[in-house]
């Protein structure tokens, strides 16, 4: 609903309705809507962010290989375009209500923190370790918001070139 609907939708009587349950059985799991957005959004940032980096963390210990893993995951297909999706609705919702904006700014952060450890790992001192991980992370979000920009040969050449860009060790 929050998707296909934005977040004014997602109600507890129209919510009730779509599951064809009482709205007694959702009291029974959330003390109220605001309890239900609460509980959205600790479930985005856990599958988006921090599940999302355990399983980069443990995928690899080659920070330049886990810089290529970031970077495709924009292109993963079908599952891809659904979280996009999921992101763009909340990222919409967090312009206009506070709890939603905190919970996208953490989330933010600690991914950017994340890539920047990476970086760190690579031999970049902590300010370009920051601002190549800015960098990523926006080419990452671009890509969630345009994935149908261009040709699939133009997406890989877009993807080369990044890695070119954004794997380097600093120079010695």
């Amino acid at each position: 609903m929050l998707v296909d609907d934005a977040i004014d939708r997602v109600r507890v009587e129209v919510l009730a309705t779509r599951l064809g349950v009482t709205r007694g059985s959702f009291y029974w799991h959330f003390r109220d809507r605001e309890d239900l957005l609460r509980a959205v959004l600790q479930a985005w940032r856990e599958q988006t962010t921090d599940s999302l980096t355990l399983r980069l963390e443990g995928a690899s210990r080659d920070p330049r290989t886990q810089l290529r893993d970031l970077m495709s995951l924009p292109q993963r297909g079908s599952a891809a375009r659904r979280l996009a999706r999921i992101e763009m609705a909340i990222r919409e919702w967090a312009r206009r209500d506070d709890m939603a904006r905190l919970a996208v700014e953490a989330a933010d952060a600690s991914r950017m923190g994340y890539i920047a450890q990476v970086y760190t790992a690579l031999g970049w001192g902590i300010a370009q370790a920051r601002a190549r991980a800015f960098l990523l992370y926006a080419y990452n979000q671009g890509q969630a918001l345009m994935p149908e920009q261009g040709s699939a040969a133009q997406g890989a050449e877009r993807l080369r070139l990044i890695e070119e860009l954004l794997t380097q060790s600093p120079p010695r």
